[in-house]
């Protein structure tokens, strides 16, 4: 029995998010909202939890990670503004779905991912995708053989951003994240300009909370 036919019309609940949580919350690159209307959010989640795939909720996907929402991972994309001949770094590769948005938006894209399993479906569910490499590292530490980015997206909630991974940014590199500040989370943004960095916050959203983050040396902003 397919999900459509137990009701689940992945196709329609895609349509409504595109239309009830993107277009209404200022999302507007619109390359980035063809992609989300068009790749289907549904298989990078659990099979049991698939009807929980386009619900403003952060999905669970086993061992205490979570599946980000949809709008925050479309509001930090939003802000990076993604151009096709960008190399990307995605921080929090879960079961690959962030990486599939970016590599409909960005030349390059480098995924990463602390959690074997969630890494294994990601190449799984990937694999066909020609401009994606997931790699298995510690997500603070950022991947120094693929720098330097032009655009670094962490997909989750962290407490600081280290240092390390604004030294993989190329000159004028971006980077998008939700930092967690006495437990309200916050948007940020941050470019990198004459070798100093800066961050400043856009919005507050729900965001899932990425591991490996909790080491006081961050950036003050």
């Amino acid at each position: 029995m397919s999900y459509e036919s137990a009701g689940y019309d992945f196709a329609a609940m895609r349509e409504a998010m595109v239309e009830s949580q993107l277009r209404t919350t200022n999302v507007d690159d619109q390359r980035l909202i063809r992609a989300m209307g068009s790749i289907a959010r549904e298989d990078f989640v659990p099979a049991e939890r698939r009807a929980l795939a386009y619900a403003e909720t952060l999905v669970p996907l086993g061992e205490g990670r979570r599946m980000n929402l949809p709008l925050s991972t479309a509001r930090l994309l939003d802000e990076l503004a993604l151009k096709p001949d960008d190399a990307v770094l995605v921080i929090g590769a879960a079961t690959g779905y962030p990486a599939a948005l970016c590599s409909r938006l960005a030349g390059s894209v480098v995924a990463l991912e602390s959690d074997p399993a969630l890494a294994g479906r990601a190449r799984e569910l990937l694999g066909d995708r020609g401009n994606v490499e997931i790699v298995e590292g510690e997500m603070e530490a950022g991947w120094v053989a693929g720098a330097p980015y032009d655009a670094i997206l962490i997909d989750g909630a962290v407490d600081h951003l280290p240092e390390e991974l604004a030294d993989q940014l190329a000159e004028g590199g971006r980077l998008a994240a939700a930092i967690d500040s006495d437990g309200v989370i916050r948007l940020v943004y941050g470019r990198k300009h004459g070798g100093g960095f800066g961050l400043t916050d856009f919005a507050e959203a729900q965001s899932a909370r990425l591991p490996g983050f909790e080491h006081p040396r961050a950036f003050v902003f």
